[in-house]
């Protein structure tokens, strides 16, 4: 059992294969936080100290005891209205109108395997392969019982918190603040990562040192965003992608969130992950309870690589789900950057069959196939096929890619209505508008409101018209803007609208996976901006950003690789000049980055040489080769684009055996410098042999003096070298 309770010392121990996390309850009731680190079974109870801080109260029970305070002390689930003044993880607003409550110790339970959250993406697990602890707090005064449930799985190195807020009183209460996981740190000099970013630029690395003050990331848009990712990462200042100690949050949610880090008057840090709190006022009624959305905790003393790895290994193995968690991928081809709008059943099935004699095994139409749809300005919302602009029934067009061996893939935007549609005239009440206001527009489009089960009802039922009468092998789930104009025509709480939207799109998509497991589901919102674990769960990949640009590709995946493994990482080859950025980059480097994906094209087949169709073929039966290795193998980071000459990363294959180097130079110069490049991860005292030239490298001079990388007179230089222990 990886969870253990010593009761004459009321203290929890979870037991990881290389961490340890440890809390207890004090003379009080208070659940106090005492360590997480290294594995230890020692206690670390001493790190509580008291002394009279000046100006941080005292619980009343405590009687004269100045020590005493909640300001200052370690806990794990800080709550406003016990005398902290510190970031909290819980706030209420009492049927009396009054704010806060004091949650003290009731009972905890242990048992086997991983708790469920009902509604709500979790971390799943074998009974064998996971423990939950289960710790009740309750509030005295108003009867707010809080239970705070704890899943440990060893293997991944991961802890998993989740938070149940259930009203045992008589009167109606609000959340207002909630936040699964909190981390507090009595010592320590910390920096901050996290991966801020934009449309078409996702993700992009930051690290800021933590000073007195609190560094806050988070979304108000109403999905998990493209501007900040719900994953960050404390690391102690000297840690390194190698060594040093580091700790992971993860949101498995994908609407608005908070994260904070802040460090207070004693030189705590206190690190805090969960609902953004703007806009939410959620009531509880008697004897109903609020899911707070659940976070994966992760330790490495092995440095970024270290914990990215555990990420990596617990969302493949106990996020991901379904036929397609490590099951084949298309290497598909999308109609978008081909034909736009402009498409047409001929057209496509011509795309498909150039695309099925270079190796591609799945055309997808994008947008454009549906009502009157001939730009995005109208048509969304109305599910039905445009015969008129295909020039014949979806079916056929089906049939006939199908006969060509291919599989065939749709587009679809479920969660937003064009004004201009047969759905809109028809319901306009059931998109979010605030009464009496114009609406804000983005993308010429609004939003369509999911809180409402009779909304999602109907979209799903057209959306299941189409994949009931066609065979469709998968679906790119896309959603091109966030939510401003929070408000449901039906709610009679209007602080609950955002979170229950999100509960709409999670029923909506459980019900595709159950109905269709054939289906494999790529998640898209204009690209990456709702790339996070909770949308995993349900799509086992995201389309990781709609800027298609190599090298702006190999800053947006770096960013991506510290919290998701690159099984989940839509990436896909497209035309050069790329169209988002103009720069231009050979076929060869464009295939290496969109490699470490899961692979495909985003161009007009029709327009490219014979020679680029080569190359085509070429990396289709090389990314066959190499999936195994690159889906599976361990991911290391080698380099930092955003700072170093040379983009370079790496696979890892879990014995060892096999190691896949991949690297695109930046920037070149006159009279240029050699570049050598250290590897990682390989078997100590093994020669590995590289396939292509059959030259022979010792694993110790590749990870302590580096692989030197040919020169040459080329921009954006790519490098791909595979190599085997001999």
């Amino acid at each position: 059992m990886s969870i253990q309770y010593n009761e004459k010392r009321k203290s929890f121990l979870l037991m990881t294969e290389k961490s340890a996390y440890q809390m207890k309850v004090d003379e009080y009731g208070f659940l106090l936080h005492l360590y997480y680190g290294k594995r230890t079974k020692a206690s670390a109870e001493f790190v509580l100290q008291f002394a009279d801080r000046g100006f941080s109260g005292n619980p009343y029970d405590v009687g004269s005891d100045r020590t005493y305070s909640m300001d200052v002390l370690p806990q794990e689930f800080p709550c406003r209205g016990n005398g902290d003044y510190r970031n909290t993880s819980l706030l209420v607003e009492n049927g009396d109108g009054s704010t806060g409550c004091d949650l003290r110790y009731v009972s905890h339970q242990i048992h086997s395997g991983k708790y469920s959250l009902p509604g709500m993406p979790a971390v799943y697990a074998n009974t064998d392969e996971a423990d939950t602890l289960e710790i009740v707090l309750k509030d005295k005064i108003s009867d707010i019982e809080v239970t705070i449930l704890y899943g440990v799985l060893p293997e991944c190195d991961v802890i998993t918190r989740s938070v149940l807020v259930k009203n045992m009183g008589q009167d109606r209460i609000y959340v207002t603040k909630a936040a699964a996981a909190c981390l507090d740190f009595v010592t320590g000099d910390f920096d901050v990562i996290s991966f801020y970013g934009r449309h078409a630029m996702e993700r992009n690395f930051e690290r800021t040192h933590v000073g007195h003050h609190t560094v806050s990331i988070g979304s108000r848009r109403g999905i998990s965003s493209h501007h900040y990712n719900p994953m960050m990462i404390l690391a102690d200042v000297e840690t390194t992608e190698d060594v040093g100690s580091c700790y992971a949050m993860s949101l498995l949610y994908s609407g608005g969130f908070e994260g904070t880090v802040e460090k207070d008057q004693a030189n705590q840090t206190r690190m805090i992950l969960g609902l953004q709190s703007e806009q939410l006022r959620y009531p509880v009624k008697p004897g109903d309870i609020f899911v707070v959305p659940e976070v994966m905790l992760s330790y490495s003393r092995e440095g970024l690589n270290g914990l990215s790895y555990n990420l990596h290994r617990c969302i493949r193995k106990h996020v991901c789900r379904g036929r397609f968690q490590f099951g084949e991928r298309p290497i598909l081809i999308n109609s978008w950057e081909a034909s736009y709008f402009d498409i047409d059943g001929d057209k496509l099935f011509r795309l498909a069959k150039d695309a099925v004699e270079l190796g591609i095994n799945m055309l997808v139409m994008d947008d454009g196939w549906f009502g009157n749809r001939d730009d995005d300005n109208r048509g969304l919302g109305d599910w039905f096929v445009n015969e008129e602009k295909l020039g014949m029934p979806l079916c056929e067009l089906i049939d006939k890619v199908n006969g060509l061996g291919m599989k065939f893939g749709i587009w679809f935007e479920p969660e937003a209505v064009s004004e201009d549609s047969e759905l809109y005239r028809k319901h306009p009440d059931w998109v979010m508008a605030v009464p009496g206001r114009d609406p804000v527009r983005a993308r010429y489009q609004l939003i369509l409101d999911f809180s409402r089960k009779e909304v999602v009802d109907a979209v799903y039922e057209q959306m299941c018209d189409i994949l009931e009468h066609n065979h469709i092998e998968y679906i790119k789930w896309d959603m091109n803007r966030g939510i401003y104009d929070v408000y449901s025509h039906t709610a009679d709480e209007q602080g609950k609208v955002l979170y229950d939207y999100v509960l709409g799109l999670y029923d909506f998509l459980e019900r595709i996976n159950t109905n269709y497991p054939h289906v494999l589901i790529e998640g898209c919102s204009g690209g990456g901006g709702r790339f996070d674990a909770g949308m995993l769960y349900y799509t086992p990949q995201i389309w990781c950003s709609d800027n298609t640009d190599a090298i702006d590709r190999l800053r947006i995946q770096y960013g991506t690789s510290f919290g998701y493994p690159i099984s989940a990482v839509g990436s896909h080859v497209s035309a050069s000049p790329n169209h988002q950025t103009g720069r231009s980059t050979s076929f060869d480097t464009r295939g290496v980055v969109a490699m470490s994906g899961t692979f495909g094209y985003e161009l007009d087949l029709t327009k490219i040489s014979d020679t680029e169709k080569d190359k085509i073929r070429e990396q289709v039966e090389c990314y066959k080769k190499l999936k195994p290795l690159i889906c599976e193998g361990r991911y290391y980071r080698l380099t930092n684009p955003f700072a170093d000459e040379t983009a370079a990363w790496q696979f890892v294959s879990e014995d060892k055996r096999e190691v896949l180097f991949n690297a695109v130079q930046l920037e070149i110069h006159g009279n240029m410098t050699p570049i050598y490049v250290r590897l990682k991860g390989l078997e100590e005292g093994a020669v590995y042999r590289e396939e292509k030239t059959g030259k022979l490298y010792a694993a110790e001079i590749l990870t302590e003096i580096g692989l030197p990388l040919p020169s040459g007179m080329q921009e954006y230089r790519h490098y791909q070298m595979k190599f085997v222990k001999e």
